[in-house]
């Protein structure tokens, strides 16, 4: 595996690490960036995201030797100072890496066969804040959650700041999207999931009450920021529960809401197994 030093920011070997800070541009080139020596180790000990090249000062790539030693696939490394790093990128890198991962082939609903055994699962509408993404990425891999449900318009998880926020969770959760939203919805009760939407409104069920009796399979569906679940979407659902706050509050932060759901479904889960 070859160990190149870089001392030119415009060095011709790092075009692809100009694109960066332009997720647009990074999704036409089919790639994405892993950044921090915890997110990029995720994307190094992957079984299936391809690493297209690491970025990184000398203390980070010792850091990483282990990862990097004895390897079949083959990608350059680039060893450089922390100032071309932040010259080159325009920001600083924590931790002093990053690494370019090929993006992987955009899978639906339909062809992601975890949905046949998984018991619990998060769906998405229109979720466009990619820190908001990537905190319910995050919220899902500490609570057991198997995969994540996308709608049209939701915000790319694979963007940058999603990925950083989500502490590469969104590298390590399965996802696909449901292109027919809200028809996915159906789908998922043909396949023996309860869909459960999270809403505001307080003459739906309480969150404590719901999980006194818990469904074999669950799908939790949260709406987007602000305008919360689609009637469209909320007229398939089985179950409408909603979290109790405080009078003068309106809603929680849809982020907060996943957390505090799914931290409720797991451990009503592990009580009644």
């Amino acid at each position: 595996m070859p160990v190149i030093p870089v001392n030119d920011p415009q060095d011709p070997r790092l075009g692809d690490y100009h694109t960066v800070p332009d997720p647009v541009l990074l999704r036409q080139r089919g790639i994405f960036v892993a950044e921090s020596r915890l997110v990029v180790r995720t994307l190094l000990t992957h079984q299936t995201l391809h690493t297209r090249s690491l970025l990184a000062t000398r203390a980070a790539f010792d850091s990483l030797s282990d990862l990097l030693q004895d390897r079949l696939d083959e990608f350059p490394i680039y060893i450089a100072s922390p100032q071309l790093l932040q010259n080159l990128l325009g920001f600083h890198v924590h931790r002093g890496c990053l690494a370019l991962g090929q993006r992987p082939h955009e899978t639906t609903d339909r062809e992601l066969g975890l949905l046949r055994s998984a018991s619990l699962v998060v769906v998405l509408e229109q979720v466009a804040n990619p820190d908001n993404i990537g905190s319910i990425f995050r919220n899902a891999a500490a609570f057991g959650a198997e995969c994540i449900l996308l709608s049209p318009h939701c915000s790319d998880p694979l963007y940058r700041k999603a990925i950083r926020t989500s502490l590469g969770a969104t590298l390590r959760i399965p996802y696909a999207l449901i292109h027919d939203w809200p028809g996915g919805l159906i789908r998922l009760q043909e396949l023996g999931f309860t869909t459960v939407a999270l809403t505001p409104d307080s003459g739906s069920q309480r969150l404590g009450v719901f999980t006194k009796t818990l469904p074999p399979r669950i799908a939790l569906i949260l709406g987007t920021e602000g305008a919360g679940l689609s009637d469209a979407a909320a007229d398939l659902v089985n179950r409408l529960v909603h979290i109790p706050i405080a009078p003068d509050l309106d809603s929680l932060n849809v982020a907060t809401t996943a957390g505090i759901a799914l931290y409720s479904v797991s451990q009503a889960a592990s009580k009644s197994g």
